[in-house]
């Protein structure tokens, strides 16, 4: 049976460094969507039913934005999505320990986090 596939309620945006600050000030300041203060040191927004993580990421030269995809079947969509050759991308974020998920990658080059739909 192939897995069921849902968006995640997070968001990352990876950006420069040399962009971060004023990244941040953009949504904080311009938009001004609340800032989730349990979660700092991170810099997280409420977005809509979403969160936007906001990161610095110095081997970057443009933001990139990163989704989370949750299934109830994580082994299954590893396999489903290993059979359709989507790349495996665990390489370019360590995941805390004990958490299920593992990275990968659209065709269009978007990230990824495939994650158990219990997991945050």
């Amino acid at each position: 049976m192939r897995p069921v596939y849902s968006g995640g309620p997070n968001i990352a945006m990876k950006v420069p460094p040399h962009q971060f600050e004023t990244t941040v000030a953009f949504y904080r300041d311009t938009l001004r969507l609340a800032e989730i203060e349990e979660l700092k040191p991170n810099i997280v927004f409420a977005f809509g039913k979403n969160r936007l993580w906001i990161d610095p990421t110095p081997q970057i030269e443009q933001p990139e934005l990163w989704l989370q995809v949750q299934t109830d079947d994580l082994g299954g969509a590893a396999d489903h999505l290993g059979q359709l050759r989507s790349p495996r991308a665990d390489a370019i974020e360590p995941l805390p320990d004990g958490f299920s998920g593992f990275w990968i990658s659209s065709p269009a080059g978007v990230v990824h986090l495939a994650s158990k739909r219990s997991d945050p």
